[in-house]
């Protein structure tokens, strides 16, 4: 069975948003570090899951970008509960606007995801 670009995408996708959250609220030191600034770490992880579910939901791309900016949102308040974690609005600015650069790229790709009709 062969997997569509749009499926591939999918399952990467949603792949990458639980490595995301996993990341996000593990403790501290268990978090590995690039060496790259925390900002660019941030928006690299952020723009390939942006980029991933705007293959995988190509049809529908201001929802995935809405979806996936309260993804972020969450995501970040939801390290207040997480030990020796915090919440950062500078974190949530840089996580929204990479899944949103992500999700409008993924069309300009020139990239098919759905199968043509006929």
């Amino acid at each position: 069975m062969r997997l569509s670009v749009q499926k591939t995408a999918r399952l990467v996708g949603w792949f990458l948003a639980l490595v995301i959250i996993v990341l996000s609220l593990v403790p501290p030191w268990l978090r590995p570090e690039t060496g790259l600034p925390h900002d660019l770490e941030h928006f690299i992880t952020f723009l390939a899951t942006g980029v991933a579910f705007g293959f995988g939901y190509s049809h529908r791309p201001i929802a995935v970008m809405i979806t996936l900016v309260i993804f972020a949102g969450v995501l970040e308040l939801a390290q207040t509960l997480a030990p020796g974690r915090h919440a950062r609005l500078s974190d949530f600015i840089v996580d929204a606007l990479a899944l949103c650069v992500g999700v409008a790229i993924a069309p300009l790709s020139g990239v098919r995801t759905l199968a043509p009709r006929g």
